[in-house]
């Protein structure tokens, strides 16, 4: 009768055991689920973030290149200008263009003459500037990721009352990425 009881109380310990591994088991589940759930919510924004954040660089990148000096209206016109482009250091630059392919690291740059509106479907070249509106700077074929921004497309002009500056409203584009 001794051995029988003994036996009973055995029998209850490892009920108890199992039990006890099953509610750690079922703890430890839940806690994995709870994290999981805070890990998904968390992160859930994470791809929006990340896709503003990559057009304000891209915007960013496109001010950059209309400001550097290569580009800007700088002190020649008179005052400090931003967003501001010359439209005859563009000519220039356009012909030697060479030297600065991987200068500003995208592989497309092009500015098209938005207002006034005559002559902005024609492409620029050294024989019909300016009676053109679009000059490509870099002129490759890509496919990535284009970027804008709206700039001041200056240029010096001959009036009978002397030189002035003629600006006119454009926007320069700029594709980053592969080549096709």
């Amino acid at each position: 009768m001794l051995q029988n009881a003994g036996y009973g109380k055995m029998k209850k310990a490892q009920l108890k055991i199992q039990q006890m591994a099953f509610m750690l088991i079922v703890v430890t589940l839940f806690f994995v689920l709870v994290m999981m759930f805070v890990l998904v919510v968390k992160f859930s924004g994470l791809k929006n973030t990340a896709m503003g954040l990559e057009e304000k660089n891209a915007m960013l990148l496109v001010s950059k290149i209309a400001n550097s000096p290569e580009f800007s209206c700088g002190e020649s016109f008179g005052r400090n200008k931003i967003n501001c482009v010359d439209w005859d250091k563009l000519m220039v630059l356009k012909e030697s263009i060479g030297k600065y392919e991987e200068f500003w690291g995208v592989s497309n740059i092009e500015i098209k003459k938005i207002y006034p509106t005559e002559n902005s479907e024609i492409i620029c070249d050294k024989y019909n500037y300016p009676e053109c509106g679009i000059t490509r700077i870099m002129p490759k074929d890509v496919q990535g990721f284009d970027v804008s921004n709206f700039v001041t497309l200056c240029r010096k002009t001959m009036s009978s009352d002397g030189f002035y500056d003629k600006c006119e409203v454009a926007r320069i584009m700029a594709s980053y990425g592969g080549e096709k």
